[in-house]
């Protein structure tokens, strides 16, 4: 008789449930990697050269973070998407590989059967489900993290957006964020520019509000709300929702991975231009924060709008962007330390026992206002390079005073989307009037002006 025990447990869903499973495919990275390395020092006692055996290594490690990520979907691949908007912070002399295999984690991974499909939607949406329907279409247009979405025609004629949860999503969800928590320092090294553990204790804090989607839908009708007949930004509709099911309108538009790849100057500026407004706006508008930035969650619409989907993870800033950070901001533009070191003191970003020098704080945190020194800003993958090798050099001075300062935890959700959303428009290569979109929704940055 065949023993099923040991199998991985996907019903169909195409997401292994079991978390010794889940575990022994996560452990593969950095055994992978580490065996990888073995071969590489052998190749190099044979004669190839160290920069075509790390070009190697860097593309079978970025093809093997791919597959293990994506097959795994849950929190595996949900991490695997916060870090490709982090990818413009990779040196291009290793950048290629990485590039394409985090940016194939914005939008692919297997599906779950048909037959999973519709018992999850009839447990969700009733029996009856496909009376709600004109047409319901079994291929998913998209797989994420832990759901995928169909595309169909409501009752009365709307094109919609269906999305439906992943059976074991929950289980999946937890398991792998354990399990990445262990291998922080090897996802370090791989996406340098990042700060990994810090992001993996966040995508944990938020994990339970991420697997309700009535806390999207919800999400999703505030934005919608507050950007009602805006000309620059389309939220859609909540349709339907169910703990494990949501129902938006549907959008048509062009992935801004798309744009990434092959859009014309003018396509990336404008886009580019459109996405800073919206994360500066949203605060103001909704008292809200779309709190997971990565390409797949953007679309150019064909009235030249920006359509933004997926609202899982949003940050409640019910008073908007605190003050603090836009007269912060202006401070280290101006170059005015000694002011400047009196608010971070009084904001809880540097402790009270600490030694740092206000020109030292001046020194590294200038050069990250510098798309705001001029009308315009070319956001490139070269300048995030240099601001991550910057801060990331332990040997410098940068480093030490960045592991000296403290964020205070309010502001690390902003921190974190506004690095990310800048990662994007180095992706995007655009130019932007970044100066006047702050100027317009920072509170304290113009009023703090000399």
């Amino acid at each position: 008789m065949t023993d099923f025990r040991d199998r991985d447990d996907q019903d169909g869903s195409g997401i292994p449930r079991r978390t010794a499973a889940r575990t022994a495919k996560l452990a593969s990275l950095p055994l992978g990697i580490a065996g990888r390395a073995v071969g590489g020092w052998g190749r190099r006692l044979t004669g190839q050269s160290a920069e075509e055996v790390n070009a190697t290594l860097s593309a079978k490690a970025a093809e093997q973070l791919f597959e293990v990520l994506g097959s795994l979907k849950g929190g595996a691949m949900k991490f695997g998407q916060a870090l490709s908007v982090f990818e413009a912070a990779v040196p291009d002399e290793m950048a290629a590989p990485y590039r394409d295999a985090l940016t194939r984690l914005q939008a692919a991974a297997p599906p779950m059967s048909s037959k999973q499909t519709h018992r999850v939607l009839a447990e969700q949406l009733g029996r009856s489900w496909r009376d709600r329907f004109r047409d319901f279409d079994d291929e998913p247009t998209a797989s994420a993290s832990i759901g995928q979405v169909h595309r169909a025609v409501w009752h009365d004629g709307r094109e919609v957006a269906v999305k439906v949860q992943y059976p074991g999503a929950d289980e999946a969800l937890r398991s792998d964020l354990r399990q990445l928590q262990r291998f922080s320092r090897l996802f370090q090294a791989l996406v340098p520019g990042t700060d990994v553990k810090p992001l993996l204790a966040e995508l944990a804090a938020r994990m339970d509000e991420e697997l309700d989607y009535r806390g999207e839908a919800e999400n999703q009708r505030a934005f919608a709300r507050a950007f009602e007949g805006d000309t620059h930004v389309r939220i859609p509709r909540v349709v339907a929702s169910a703990p494990k099911a949501l129902v938006t309108e549907w959008m048509n538009g062009t992935p801004l991975a798309k744009i990434i790849a092959g859009g014309d100057k003018s396509t990336r500026d404008s886009v580019g231009a459109l996405l800073a407004e919206f994360h500066y706006a949203s605060p103001a508008k909704a008292g809200l924060l779309h709190s997971d930035p990565h390409p797949g969650n953007f679309l150019l619409l064909d009235d030249g709008r920006l359509g933004v989907i997926d609202f899982g993870a949003v940050a409640r800033l019910p008073h908007g962007i605190p003050r603090h950070l836009g007269e912060m901001t202006r401070l280290a533009l101006d170059g005015r330390s000694t002011e400047l070191m009196d608010l971070l003191r009084a904001a809880g970003f540097v402790r009270p026992d600490s030694d740092l020098q206000a020109e030292d704080v001046l020194a590294y945190l200038a050069p990250f206002t510098e798309p705001l020194a001029t009308e315009r800003f070319h956001f490139t993958r070269k300048w995030m390079q240099r601001q991550a090798m910057r801060v990331g050099d332990s040997r410098g001075q940068d480093f030490r005073v960045g592991r000296s300062l403290n964020l205070p935890p309010e502001y690390l959700m902003i921190h974190r989307v506004t690095a990310g959303s800048t990662g994007i428009l180095c992706q995007l290569d655009a130019e932007i009037p970044a100066r006047a979109i702050v100027e317009r929704w920072q509170p304290g940055f113009a009023d703090c002006a000399i």
